[in-house]
């Protein structure tokens, strides 16, 4: 697992500051709570985009820079990471912002069907074209196309497009009529184009035309910072539509989701959460990271050792904290102190924050 990098002081606004919590603070705390208007801060200036991270608010600043330019835009990263999200951000930010915001997934469109979705068809163009279709290009005209996992477009299919973005012209499939247009393409790949050039599987004019300002968005294990406030957002969300009231995550989650490598991105940390509000029965939400590499759970002994987590937390809360003697949890459990201790360390519970979080919990109400 790889450390995160030191904390920065660095908000959106000063409001974030409010929320800003210090090392000492969270090691002095079990669970961390979270109010409601505690994600809408962290949207507020980009709706859907939570977080403070240095890495994220260079990309936000780069949005900010390129939105009010037709410049074509490439966002490059990984799977998971939000490209979509920063495409729809450029474009609200635009001065098409009142206009039509197309997207266009390049992977999920066969070969032979691709240049009809894109540029539409006359009636009668080819077989089963029962009736003309309007393209995506053509859709969007005055707004803004966004081309996902571009690098998978059809090769042959490339000068079409380049022709589009150079001339803003296109002609329908089986039509001899060009027509104008005007959109704003912004593209993403999670593939290297520059390999995918060398090898002759993308063109090189095409690239250039489309990396005229290239966004970098960083994967998730590089801005761990944001990873509270992220799954603060998904428990909120999710919670919500499932009718659940979940306020609190163990800081030791915290910590040991900071700590995971993430190559599913941002994507697998909302499909994490969303599997544990599903699990979670009282108001504390009951999450652990997948130990298979295909990030396969089994339910039975997850809800085992949720359950388990939440017993033992509640017993040493009534303990404040104690393990050992006539009054401590092992007894209480009916366990054995060593085996209540080796069980504490598998599930990540650990008795001075227990102790820490009644204490803080007392000062704070009186």
């Amino acid at each position: 697992m790889k450390e995160c990098p030191k904390r920065l002081d660095i908000g959106l606004s000063p409001e974030w500051h409010q929320f800003h919590t210090t090392s000492a603070e969270a090691e002095a705390n079990l669970t961390m709570k979270y109010s409601a208007n505690e994600v809408s801060r962290s949207e507020a200036n980009f709706a859907g985009i939570v977080g403070r991270s240095s890495a994220l608010l260079h990309v936000l600043h780069l949005v900010e820079m390129v939105a009010n330019s037709d410049a074509t835009v490439l966002l490059m990263g990984e799977t998971g990471t939000g490209k979509e999200l920063i495409a729809r951000a450029i474009h609200e930010r635009s001065r098409r912002q009142m206009e039509t915001f197309l997207t266009l997934n390049c992977a999920a469109i066969p070969s032979s069907l691709f240049e009809s979705e894109l540029f539409g068809h006359e009636r009668g163009a080819f077989t089963g074209a029962y009736m003309q279709k309007v393209g995506r290009v053509e859709m969007a005209d005055r707004g803004t196309l966004f081309l996902d996992e571009v690098g998978d477009m059809p090769i042959e299919l490339q000068p079409k497009l380049l022709r589009t973005l150079q001339e803003r012209t296109y002609e329908r499939v089986g039509s001899a009529r060009t027509k104008m247009v005007d959109v704003r393409l912004v593209a993403a790949t999670n593939r290297d184009l520059e390999i995918m050039m060398a090898e002759r599987q993308f063109r090189s004019d095409l690239y250039y035309r489309l990396n005229v300002f290239p966004i970098r968005i960083p994967p998730l294990r590089e801005r761990c910072e944001d990873i509270p406030l992220l799954v603060q957002h998904f428990m909120q969300k999710h919670a919500g539509m499932m009718g659940k009231r979940i306020d609190e995550v163990p800081a030791t989650t915290l910590q040991k989701l900071e700590r995971w490598s993430w190559p599913g991105n941002v994507r697998e940390l909302e499909n994490l959460v969303q599997r544990s509000v599903i699990l979670t029965t009282g108001r504390t939400l009951a999450l652990s990271l997948p130990e298979k590499a295909n990030g396969a759970i089994d339910a039975a002994d997850v809800v085992g050792k949720f359950e388990e987590q939440e017993r033992i937390v509640s017993i040493l809360k009534e303990t404040k904290g104690l393990v050992s003697g006539p009054k401590g949890a092992a007894c209480r459990l009916g366990v054995k102190r060593s085996t209540l201790r080796d069980r504490m360390k598998k599930l990540g519970i650990d008795a001075r924050e227990v102790k820490s979080g009644l204490m803080y919990s007392h000062a704070a109400a009186d």
